[in-house]
């Protein structure tokens, strides 16, 4: 049962001493969302969010979001052209706790509405990414949270490729491609950076065509940066104005990145897969093997359409937002 948004504010004044509510309203949508939340004014005029998680893995992800945002401290932030949430505070809901953050402004923006261009929002984020891989990697190690080298990054990816490949569910077309893209020892030639970890269209805030605030920052590490721009490939104009901004940002310190994050794009359909034999639901399973079969068709074979900077989009824009909006209620 969904919490009212009155319990969440009085649970709110208990976690931020001082804190004055004036005003509160529910918080995005309930239906399918692994968070109860409202947003608070305080007589100051300031706002608020409060967050109180519906399952255990969101209490699992709602945990990890703040250790990560403890490790991004004032100065690493000062280094980030647009805000990340502060945590204000917490109270005990019965077995899990509610959270209280300082609101972020902006307004989330879907794939599919993201225009293309230098100037466009498209492009900024492809500069707050950059922005994000251009940290320092020590913050994160002296946090205790994972430092991943290109090495662990591959052989990580193997592992989902072995296992979607153990359920005989995977196109053999595709496992080819996968192993090609394995081996191929170029595309794995790279400098681990900070990364979010979790990136897609609606982690970010924006307002005048311009990025004003990332959220989701659970899965925070140092890795691949490829992974932070898997999101973008399969609108190849949106994908186009990201990766031209990050590189304008970043200069050429990783000429494989897009191929690696085509590769992560794809990978993405086969740990849907996963999810749905791990959880035995058929109705996740028929539609992993559906979007599996959907990308066969779209790249054709591996010798015409390999993984790389040529490589036509593998899911379209509104069956990629979908896709997302599935996994993103999986349980």
């Amino acid at each position: 049962m969904a919490r009212s948004h009155l319990t969440l504010a009085a649970l709110a004044t208990s976690a931020v001493p001082g804190l004055d509510v004036a005003g509160v309203a529910h918080f995005g949508t309930s239906e399918g969302s692994d968070f109860d939340a409202a947003l608070l004014t305080a007589r100051d005029g300031k706002h608020w969010i409060i967050r109180a998680p519906r399952s255990a893995r969101a209490e699992t992800e709602q945990s990890a979001d703040l250790v990560a945002l403890r490790a991004l401290s004032a100065g690493v932030r000062t280094r980030l052209p647009f805000t990340v949430s502060t945590f204000a505070g917490q109270a005990p809901l019965g077995n899990t706790r509610a959270f209280v953050y300082e609101f972020v402004y902006g307004a989330k923006v879907s794939l599919g509405a993201m225009q293309a261009g230098p100037d466009s929002l498209s492009a900024s984020i492809g500069t707050a990414i950059a922005a994000i891989h251009s940290l320092p990697t020590s913050f994160v190690a002296d946090a205790g949270l994972p430092v991943l080298t290109a090495g662990e990054s591959l052989r990580a990816a193997v592992t989902v490729m072995d296992r979607a490949a153990a359920t005989a569910l995977v196109p053999a077309a595709l496992t080819a491609r996968w192993e090609k893209a394995a081996e191929d020892a170029k595309l794995w030639q790279f400098q681990p950076t900070v990364i979010n970890g979790a990136l897609t269209a609606s982690s970010f805030l924006s307002a005048d065509d311009a990025v004003t605030g990332v959220l989701g920052w659970q899965d925070l590490r140092v890795g691949d940066p490829a992974r932070d721009l898997q999101w973008a490939i399969s609108n190849n104009s949106v994908a186009d104005s990201v990766f031209d901004a990050y590189s304008r940002a970043r200069g050429a310190t990783d000429r494989q990145v897009r191929q690696r994050a085509m590769f992560y794009a794809e990978l993405e359909v086969a740990k849907w897969l996963l999810h749905g034999t791990e959880t035995r639901n058929t109705e996740v399973v028929d539609d992993a093997v559906q979007m599996l079969t959907g990308l066969v068709d779209n790249i054709r074979n591996d010798v015409m359409n390999p993984i790389g900077t040529q490589t036509m989009p593998t899911m379209a824009v509104d069956e990629v937002e979908a896709f997302v909006a599935r996994s993103e209620k999986a349980v």
